[in-house]
């Protein structure tokens, strides 16, 4: 799962990508809102943590125009402001979930987790597609009641393609969503990750689309 941060705070950033890192997210950071729109707009992300109190834009400023230009991405709003009404003014604008600061980074991850399975119609916790099993919060993942073991990239890309079924993917996108910005990538990592992925899994876990990419199929 690829998530945006949008925080200004770069010691809180830093400790929220670091809590995330072990449970395979994706984390991608922004410092203010000014470019927030053009990264939903041109980069696929899952979920959006987005704090209110951000320079130059305000975060609720944000949130609105995320909102108005049709984005449906969801958004964890994460600040100090804790009135009621504050909370009643951003989950009004389009906000999702809605966290005070300060907060338990257990708690930021369930909600987070809660979120993303909202936002993918699960009412379990567990994805299960083609007779694989992955429990996001354990991380384990099981084909034939076997327990398998998987690279942190390994089960990154399996879980993006087991929440997203029948979606097929480029291989520049899954590069973004595993990866993010900061990393150099060899050119053929993706498919070294898919290879590596039948070879554990089945054959045909994950389909060659020619010429696009790649997609899991939904049976």
């Amino acid at each position: 799962m690829r998530i945006l941060l949008v925080e200004d705070d770069p010691s809180l950033a830093s400790g929220i990508r670091m809590a995330l890192k072990p449970e395979h997210y994706t984390v991608d950071h922004l410092a203010d809102g000014d470019n927030v729109l053009h990264a939903l707009k041109n980069e696929p992300f899952d979920a959006v943590i987005l704090d209110l109190g951000l320079p130059t834009i305000d975060g609720m400023e944000v949130l609105r125009a995320i909102r108005r230009h049709g984005s449906q991405v969801p958004i964890l709003v994460l600040t100090a402001r804790d009135a009621v009404d504050n909370r009643i003014e951003g989950l009004d604008a389009g906000a999702d979930d809605y966290l005070t600061k300060p907060f338990e980074v257990a708690e930021l991850k369930a909600r987070l987790r809660a979120l993303l399975r909202r936002s993918q119609g699960q009412t379990s916790g567990l994805l299960n597609c083609r007779g694989i099993s992955l429990d996001p919060q354990t991380l384990q993942v099981s084909y034939q009641h076997q327990v398998i073991t998987l690279s942190r990239r390994e089960l990154t890309l399996l879980q993006e393609f087991m929440s997203h079924p029948g979606r097929v993917f480029t291989r520049d996108t899954l590069t973004r969503l595993v990866y993010g910005w900061e990393e150099d990538v060899e050119s053929n990592a993706i498919e070294v990750h898919i290879h590596h992925l039948r070879r554990k899994l089945f054959p045909e876990v994950i389909r060659t689309v020619r010429g696009i990419g790649y997609v899991m199929d939904k049976s």
